[in-house]
Order: structure tokens, then sequence, then C-alpha cells
């Protein structure tokens, strides 16, 4: 049966959940292809104002990674918009030119920040708050200026004014009403919330109308109605959004503030959807992501044709995501004629409860300074229970529960992560049947605390109480991913004693939960089961994508090549070659690496064969999990100071080891002397020449996580810096967890437990033995693997290089 065509314009939250959503109802149903405007594969944008307050890192944002696309046969353009919809002929143009044809097409087009239409306003330095570019151009501008305006008292603008705050800059908040998060906070709560991020450092100018932005070129200051200025070198707009759906209206899609959508999320046109902050659904755009998942869920089931269950709109919580504040709101918020409200305010502690009540129901939710009985009163909010037998007390600590989040007093059906409707009962399941024993499991299985993770906590108590005497040993326990229960250890220990010597047997024999794997276990499994038997016929399908690529993606979408030079050494010829590559190509960057090496940047991935068959050079692994570079100076061949001969033994470490597979990258660095021009001291293996001798340095990491390698041992010859490292690699190959760096591994194994290993000559000797027989493959039968791949693409091999296309 022919595929249908599925296209989705927009690679954001929203979209990409519906996406997940159709592969779970129907993997096989369609040809997917997505157009993401930016450079990136799919990520949480509720985690910015964690980024840009340095809680977490942009990769630690990212929910679908690159893999996912390539596993799930996912078409993705990305940094490509796509600029016209032909609806009667059913395709899209994108803005590279690009055709594709459809038969279902969603819009997800997100929104776009309001920007205040006054004069200055397309100055540089005024920015929105919408996606990773604005935090990258943030942290950017506090590097150089030191005085920063938010406009806008909302969700979004105190989140970036904090995140302005944390990088060192003096802010100014901007709002224009008399109190902070009007919508979702009543003035008490809204008093307390401003008197605690004014302690935290922030100053508000409230009341205030913008009415100029001042300076040249770049923002200067700002002017408001009253004729007061302040100063500001950088203005952020967070005053609100708007529906993206200019592409909607120009291809004759009916828009009234977003793209119309029914209860199925259909638009005016046949095969035409919308969803998320762009759609308009009963006259209501959503902003938050609870309500655009539960649409999401509702437009796959219609895609793979059922419309069991419409979208008839969702009731909202909010909270803020600033370090130190507990918040949360639902419903309404300011009290009528026709309701009532029960209020503890504890001023001493900070702490102050708000339930709005009509007709004996909870119509409104205001929590400040402790919101643990949020997620059950939201509960009672939106299925209207009757709280008439309820008193005041036991209303806000409910009926013979004595802690407000005690786990066990829970409904089955209560919900626990608002975000994504997960419930107890899926969570509490998934932990029985999955052998689940972490937050993060959990995720991966359910869904639950993906998004704004304000519900980890709970889960972690759900753990504990589901998994009882057992929690503290199981919690421990680090398994390789969610789809199994098995650690590390116990895998490599079930491949040798049972003799699997696949991917697919080993997800059968040990019964994985997840019949294809997922990213994480499948590389894994595929280091493991090469790393026990030499003769392993490497599955290139199950490597990271850019090893599959040879070559790293960039956040452009492009590539980058990196061919090897052995020692940092090259010649006149090879340069040669690679100026040319360069011109042929229209390499947009040629740059010298950190690791000594030229590296050609912003390749088509089209081109890759191509230019590895020009280049007539083995590739430098810069993607891969091996042997990436051996740094070296130029030694005592030609520095003064050099005691040994530092490029001559680089070379040969580089020339040995290349191509070996490892639980993570590996770098190493010769220095001719301690003055250590090669950085020897924080590289994984670093060699140090001295009179007489070397010295072997190991754990080194020059990275985010900083670490000085520790002094291994003395030689004094050539052979035996060779024998040291291959015992030493071959020691980490088998005992260190995959994704393990050497720093991390040496601390949790213990230098003297290495020490002890390495001293005793019999292991030494075999510990080299399976390394040679290890290395012995990557020469004839390398070839030979790669021949007998049963994968679709065009592989070039020569000088032991692997290139695929896709």
């Amino acid at each position: 049966m022919n595929k249908k065509k599925l296209i989705m314009v927009g690679n954001g939250m929203a979209g990409v959940r519906v996406i997940e959503e159709v592969l779970k109802l129907n993997p096989y149903f369609y040809d997917i292809t997505i157009f993401g405007s930016e450079p990136h594969p799919n990520y949480n944008r509720i985690k910015l104002s964690n980024v840009l307050q340095g809680e977490t890192s942009f990769e630690d944002t990212i929910i679908n990674n690159w893999n996912w696309y390539e596993e799930n046969n996912i078409e993705l353009f990305t940094g490509e918009t796509v600029k016209k919809i032909d609806t009667e002929n059913q395709f899209v143009v994108s803005s590279t030119g690009r055709k594709v044809t459809y038969d279902e097409l969603i819009l997800a087009t997100g929104s776009l920040p309001f920007i205040l239409p006054v004069p200055g306003a397309e100055k540089e330095g005024v920015i929105g708050f919408r996606d990773i570019k604005d935090c990258e151009t943030m942290i950017k501008d506090s590097k150089r200026y030191k005085k920063a305006v938010v406009i806008g008292g909302g969700l979004l603008g105190l989140e970036a004014a904090k995140g302005l705050i944390h990088l060192g800059m003096n802010v100014d908040v901007v709002h224009l009403m008399p109190h902070l998060m009007e919508r979702q906070l009543d003035p008490v709560a809204s008093t307390m919330l401003k008197k605690e991020l004014e302690e935290q450092g922030m100053n508000f100018l409230m009341e205030k109308a913008t009415v100029e932005l001042t300076g040249s070129e770049r923002v200067e200051g700002i002017r408001f109605k009253d004729g007061t200025e302040a100063e500001a070198d950088l203005v952020v707009m967070a005053a609100g959004i708007k529906p993206n759906a200019t592409l909607a209206q120009e291809s004759g899609i009916y828009v009234n503030r977003g793209i119309v959508v029914n209860d199925f999320m259909e638009t005016s046109i046949p095969n035409v959807y919308a969803i998320g902050e762009c759609a308009e659904h009963r006259e209501i755009v959503y902003g938050l992501v609870a309500p655009l998942y539960e649409q999401g869920k509702v437009l796959a089931q219609v895609l793979c044709g059922g419309k069991n269950k419409a979208y008839e709109g969702s009731i909202t919580g909010t909270q803020l995501k600033v370090s130190g504040i507990d918040l949360f709101s639902a419903g309404e918020i300011y009290e009528d004629s026709t309701s009532k409200s029960i209020i503890v305010h504890n001023e001493f502690e900070g702490v102050y409860k708000k339930v709005q009540l009509r007709d004996n129901r909870i119509v409104g939710i205001v929590l400040y300074g402790e919101t643990k009985d949020s997620n059950r009163l939201f509960r009672m909010l939106t299925e209207k229970q009757d709280v008439s037998d309820l008193t005041s007390i036991s209303f806000l600590q409910a009926v013979g529960q004595t802690e407000a989040n005690d786990v066990a007093s829970m409904a089955d059906d209560e919900i626990v992560c608002g975000c994504n409707g997960i419930v107890k009962e899926t969570i509490v399941k998934a932990i029985q049947s999955d052998g689940l024993t972490t937050v993060e499991q959990v995720g991966g299985c359910t869904n639950a605390g993906r998004s704004c993770g304000r519900c980890k906590p709970v889960i972690q108590d759900i753990l504990e109480y589901t998994l009882g005497d057992s929690f503290d040993q199981t919690a421990k326990k680090q398994t390789i991913c969610g789809c199994t229960t098995l650690s590390r250890d116990e895998v490599v220990a079930e491949i040798h004693e049972k003799g699997l010597t696949s991917i697919k047997e080993v997800m059968n024999v040990l019964e994985w939960q997840n019949d294809e794997g997922c990213s994480k276990c499948r590389p894994a499994l595929n280091y493991f089961l090469g790393m026990v038997h030499y003769d392993y016929v490497d599955e290139r399908n199950s490597r990271l994508v850019n090893e599959k690529m040879h070559a790293n993606i960039q956040k452009d979408g492009t590539y980058s090549v990196i061919p090897r030079m052995y020692g940092g050494v090259t010649s006149a010829k090879d340069l040669r070659t690679i100026a040319d590559v360069a011109d042929k190509y229209n390499v947009g960057l040629v740059k010298l690496t950190g690791g000594q090496r030229i590296g050609l940047y912003g390749l088509k991935k089209e081109d890759l064969p191509a230019v590895w068959e020009d280049l007539g050079m083995p590739s430098g692994y810069a993607y891969g999990k091996t042997l990436r570079t051996v740094k070296t100076c130029v030694g005592a061949a030609f520095c003064r100071f050099g005691t040994q001969d530092s490029m001559s033994m680089g070379i040969e470490l580089e020339k040995r080891f290349e191509r070996l597979d490892t639980p993570h990258k590996v770098k190493m660095g010769v220095s001719a002397c301690p003055r250590n021009c090669a950085e020897s001291g924080i590289k994984d293996v670093g060699i140090v020449g001295l009179d007489g001798g070397w010295e072997i340095y190991v754990g080194g990491n020059g990275g985010t996580d900083l670490r000085a390698g520790d002094l291994l041992c003395k030689v004094k010859t050539e052979e035996e810096v060779l024998e040291i490292t291959g015992a030493y690699l071959q020691y980490y190959r088998e005992t260190a967890l995959y994704l393990e760096r050497t720093s991390q591994w040496i601390e949790r194994i213990g230098l003297d437990h290495v020490k002890v290993v390495l001293a005793d000559r019999i292991k030494r000797d075999e510990l080299n033995g399976r390394m040679n027989q290890t290395l012995a493959r990557y020469e004839e039968p390398w070839q030979k693997a790669i021949e007998n791949e049963l994968i679709r693409d065009t592989y070039y091999t020569k000088h032991q290089v692997t290139i695929v296309t896709e």
C-alpha cells in the first residue's frame, strides 16, 4: 500500500506532539515531512527561561534529537520556511524553492512576539523572547551591555527579567497595569510576588505606557507617556504574542485572530489542519502547552481515520518559572457577587492560598509560596466536583490526609502531569510493568514531566510509593534507558553468557520493553556487541546520526568535514587538495580546529560522498565515539626546550588507535617537555616528555567540566607508552558506561584501582591482546562490514572512510 504524504509546517512542541501521537497509532500510515524555520531539532520552549537563568543548557531542552527523525523516517528540513501553499493542487513551496506535495497538511506555525508599534521599535537591541535565538542574543549582549528593560510584567516578561539578572544586567520591568501578572494573580498575590522579585534584584516601573524607544542605530533608552524616561542598552518585548497566521491567510484559509479550526482541528480548507498557538478554537487562542497537547491527541486520531473524540477547549493552569518562587493559578481570579473565597494568608511564611467557589464548586485557584495542593485542586476545578461537604480546613488539606502531597491518598485518575494529561494510574502501571526506577524513565515511557517539569517531585513521590522498600536500591541502579531494567554491566554479562550477537537478538532475549529500542540503547548495544565480539559486523543504522553521515551536522543543517591529520602534521599536497575541495563545493568556512586539523564547514548533505572522494584522505572522525585527535607540539626536532620527539610519538599513537570504538570520544596530547604546549594535562590520555622518558596522564577533560589529568605512571621507552596506553584504553572500553568520558570513569572506579590493574603484567598483556584483536577488524573486515549492510544508501569506503547519504 502506498503511504499518504503528510507535511507539517513548523517543528515546535505542538506540531511534533501530533507526529508522536500519529506514530503511536499507525507508524506506517504516512510519509512525513517537517519544515522548521529554526536550525534545530524539536526543543522545549518552556525551558528557554531556564536556559537564560543558567539552570540548564540548550542541549537539555531537546525533546526529539536528530536521531529520532532518522529512526522514524521523517524528512526534516531545518532552517527552511514554507512560503506558499497551493491548497487546490496540494503542494507547498519553501524559502529554498523546494516543492513538496501533500495529502494532509498541518499548520503548526506557532506565534510571534507582539512588538509594540512605537517609534524606535526597529532599532538594534530591541528583541522579543520566543526562541533560542533570542536567548543567545541576550546572553551575547549581556557581555557587552549592562542596562536592560523588559516591557511586560506577565509570565514571559518576568522569566526574561530573571534571566537577564542572572547574566549580570541591571533590569527594569515596565508594566502597564498596577499589578504584575494581573490575569493570573489577585492584588495580594501580585504584591507578594513583586516584593520577592525586588529582593532578587528586579526594579519595577509600574503603570507606564511606552511611547518611544530612543537612540541612533541601537536603542539607548525608553520614553513613557507620562514624560519620564529610562536608560536601556537592550529592550525585550514581552507584552504578549500573536498567532503566526500570515501564511494561512495568504493561502485563502480563514483567519480571525488565529487560523480558525473546528473541534477536530480542521481549517476552512479540506485536508488542512492547524494546531498550537497559531490556531483559534471557539474564539480562543491557547498559549500554554497543556491544551496544545490535548489538541494534538485529537488531531492524531483524525489523521489516522477516527473522529471519536472532539476537542472542546481547555481550562489552563499557570506557574511562573523563576528560581525560588512557587506560584500556581487557574480559572477565575477575581471575585464577583456570585462567588465566595476561602483564603489562607500566612504573611510570616510568605504563603497565600485562595480558592474561589460558586455553587459549591471551585471556579478559581491562586496559590503563592506553597503549591503542593495544585494538582488536586486543579482536578476538582476541571471536574466541577461538589465541595459542599468539605470544611475550610479539610478543603485545603483533603479529608483524612496529613500531608497535602501524600501520594497514597491521590485518586488513580488524578492528573499528575497537567501539560501532558498523565494521571497517577498511568505512571504507576508504567513503573510496575516496565520496571521504571527514575523520573527520567517515567518521562521517556509516559511523557510525564517532559514539558514544564513542575510535576517531577510528585513523580518522584509516586516512584517511592510504588516501589516501596525496593526504591532506594533500584533508584541507584543506572539502566541503559527506559527500554530495559538492566544496567550496563548486566547487559554486557548477558551478551557474554548467552552468546548474543546482534542488537535484535539482545532485545528479544533480554525482553526489551520497546521492540525497536530507542536512540539511547541502540548505539549502546552496537558498541557493547563490538566490544565483546571481535568479529562483530557494525550496524551502522544504530550509530548516532553524525557517525552515520561521517560528518558533523551544524546548527543551520549543513555539515562539517574534517579529514585526519596525524599529530597535526600535514603536507603541501594535502593543503592544495583541501583548498581545491573548498573552492569546488563553495565551503562557507575553512577553519583550523582545536585538534590541529582543518575543518570544512557549511557542506550540503548530498555533497558529502563526493567531497570525501575528492579529498582522498581518511576521516578525522570528528563526529565519532572514538579517538578524535592526538595533539602534538613540534618537539625535540625543532624546539630548543623539547626533550622527546613528540610529533613521531603522536603520529604513532594516532595511527595505532584511529577508528577504535570507545564509550565516548577520546582526545590525546603529546608534549615534548613539561611546558606542555600540547595541553597534555587536560586530555583523556596525555603524554609528557622528560629527559630519558615519558609521563602518562589520564582522565583529563578540557570541556565544560574541566579536570586535570592524573599521573598514571612514568616509563622510559616509546614501546612502553604504546603498551600502557593500549591496556588503559581497553580497560576503559570494557568497564565504562556508554557515553561516559574517561574523566567521569576514572573518578567512578578510582585511579588507584586502574593503577593496580595495569601494574599486573598478565592483565596488561591480556588487555593488549584483546585490543589487538579489536584493532584487526578495522582493516579488511571494515569494508566487508559496510558492503554487507542491509540499508538503501551508498557508502564510500576508500581509506576505511564510510559515508552515507540519505
